[in-house]
């Protein structure tokens, strides 16, 4: 009897303890991403500043300088993440990734179409490059309603929208390289920063949007994912319990992509962020929902964080764009379990 009871205390306190493991991680990367530049802040100072104190200096450093480098490469892991999280769980798939949607490829081709249009004779563009992240975003949307088109009444299939996902992010991913090749060198050099995905450049103003963006989706997010235990059943028994399973669906695809469009729109075309975070966050936490999304954006900020550390750290004072790091790790991780995957199903 006593074993009984406790059973369901130890279930939920192994969550508990590793979303508290998971958050000081972050934490502790979170300090050491501000403190680490051309020179060094100790970790003390860091918090000291952070909290409202520190020399003017300091001050200079760690709020303008480096806090929203590392809070942007925070917000947008999370985000992809979070996105992830929601994709593998609705799809039953842990393949699943915000990528397969299209969306980051459509915000590339939004961003090379932008610096093409915008590029006067000299190579030089006319418009400021502030409006290059609207322009992430304009693309990013236009691909996923750009799936959902082409799904047509069957766009409550997950498996038709990944389909047609792949579909529209090749042909974006084609066009992007066309214009990459027939534009002047400057669209192509900058291009390839942003498709490779970097954080270094990131000002308050777009914190603010990201903010802006992803605070209110996210929160939605939150709320339609205490009907993801229910989604994992078939059509006929979700409906027996209320739920619209073909709308729920396309609800939990369309907030995807709305966070995958704001973390991207700002940060780039990171890669396998998506992919793994939520993967390792089930490893951890089993299939916990509300640990298994806080899990998963800790992870994706700590990803994205701890490459664009790494590669300051590795590559300094060269300025290389983190996703080369989420790539060159994701990649290999991606192909681990495809042939998992293979495996179980074989």
């Amino acid at each position: 009897m006593t074993d009984i009871a406790l059973s369901p205390r130890r279930s939920i306190a192994r969550p508990s303890a590793t979303v508290l493991a998971v958050a000081a991680v972050f934490v502790l990367l979170f300090l050491a991403g501000i403190g680490f530049g051309s020179t060094w802040i100790p970790l003390e100072t860091v918090a000291n500043v952070l909290l409202g104190g520190g020399e003017k200096t300091e001050k200079l450093v760690v709020l303008q300088l480096r806090l929203p480098r590392v809070l942007a490469a925070a917000l947008a892991g999370g985000a992809i993440a979070y996105a992830g999280y929601l994709l593998q769980r609705i799809t039953r798939n842990e393949l699943a990734s915000p990528g397969v949607l299209g969306v980051v490829d459509g915000a590339a081709l939004g961003v090379v179409l932008f610096l093409a249009i915008f590029s006067g004779a000299s190579n030089s563009l006319t418009v400021s490059i502030a409006w290059q992240p609207l322009a992430a975003a304009i693309g990013a949307v236009a691909a996923i309603s750009l799936v959902f088109i082409l799904s047509g009444r069957q766009a409550s299939s997950a498996i038709r929208l990944l389909l047609f996902g792949i579909a529209v992010a090749a042909v974006c991913k084609a066009l992007t390289t066309i214009f990459m090749l027939i534009g002047p060198i400057y669209q192509a050099s900058q291009a390839a920063r942003w498709l490779a995905g970097a954080v270094n450049t990131i000002n308050w103003t777009e914190i603010q949007l990201m903010l802006a963006v992803l605070i209110p989706v996210g929160i939605i997010a939150g709320f339609a994912a205490r009907h993801l235990p229910p989604a994992d059943l078939d059509d006929i028994s979700s409906r027996s319990i209320g739920l619209n399973l073909p709308v729920y669906r396309i609800f939990i695809f369309f907030l995807a992509a709305l966070l995958t469009a704001g973390a991207v729109a700002f940060a780039g075309g990171v890669s396998f962020i998506g992919l793994m975070a939520p993967h390792l966050a089930r490893l951890l936490v089993g299939r916990a929902r509300a640990a298994g999304i806080v899990v998963s954006i800790l992870l994706g900020a700590i990803i994205l964080v701890g490459a664009d550390l790494l590669i300051r750290v590795a590559l300094a004072p060269l300025e290389v764009p983190a996703g080369t790091v989420t790539a060159v790790i994701g990649a290999p991780y991606f192909l681990y379990l495809l042939v998992r995957k293979d495996k179980t199903n074989g």
